[in-house]
């Protein structure tokens, strides 16, 4: 079994001294990572082993904007598609869906000849169901406010005590998203998983990445309008977005256990 996420390693070295010394580390994208621990607690929840039954050959497209590397037959448990990728081939007619992160993603699907049910929710959402909010704050300072960027945009925020590297371990981002008051930024599941924790979160309008993703996520979590703040003061200034109007049951209902079976 294979759980599909975006990893991929870069060159360190950039330019013509890079293609002489190739040497290579991986991104490591907290948002990019979660999809695999996320599925491994789920099935700590359903009493499965990750090691046990699962299906040879068979592959999970969870977390993310990654419906682009999906194959024929792959099951889909709250993936998305990226607004980037809408002029890409994308290799399957058919796809096992069991849940997707918005109703944008699902329109997408549907008009290729998709099955999809309308189960919507990033499965970010679910943090606050499988981790503890206080086990996660421990002992640490609390923060006023926690910027968290996307991986794109990080070189364009200025660096002070409140921004964070989004390429930080992932347990240190949700110990420190657990212990603020208040998460701004660009990067979606910086956005994800402060509301899921319940903590008030205002999205800050990305330079590198197209609105998709951001819209599909606020709708398919229940708010039917959403106001992005233009600057990192600005959406200070705001405070936290609408509260979600979202259950997890169906989300929660939809994980594919049957592929560990």
């Amino acid at each position: 079994m294979t759980v599909v996420h975006w990893n991929p390693r870069r060159p360190i070295i950039k330019g013509t001294v890079g293609k002489l010394i190739p040497i290579r580390r991986a991104v490591n994208n907290f948002g990019d990572l979660l999809g695999p621990v996320l599925v491994q607690k789920m099935l700590e929840r359903n009493g499965l082993d990750p090691d046990g039954a699962a299906q040879p050959g068979r592959r999970l497209v969870a977390v993310g904007s990654i419906l682009h590397f999906a194959r024929q037959g792959d099951t889909v448990w709250g993936s998305g598609v990226n607004g980037k990728s809408f002029g890409m081939t994308y290799d399957f007619e058919d796809l096992d869906v069991r849940a997707v992160r918005g109703p944008l993603t699902a329109e997408f699907l549907r008009k290729r000849g998709i099955t999809v049910p309308d189960v919507f929710g990033d499965p970010g959402l679910l943090v606050g169901h499988l981790w503890d909010r206080e086990a996660l704050r421990g002992d640490g300072p609390r923060h006023p406010v926690t910027v968290i960027p996307n991986l794109n945009d990080y070189p364009k925020y200025e660096r002070d005590e409140n921004t964070i590297d989004p390429r930080l371990p992932l347990e240190t981002i949700l110990a420190r998203i657990a212990r603020s008051e208040l998460v701004v930024g660009s990067s979606l599941h910086g956005i994800v998983i402060a509301e899921s924790l319940g903590v008030p979160a205002r999205l800050v309008r990305s330079a590198s990445e197209p609105m998709f993703k951001y819209e599909d996520y606020y709708y398919g979590s229940g708010r039917a309008a959403f106001s992005p703040a233009d600057t990192v003061a600005a959406a200070i200034a705001a405070g936290g977005e609408a509260p979600l109007d979202w259950g997890a049951d169906a989300l929660l209902d939809a994980f594919p256990s049957d592929l560990w079976r």
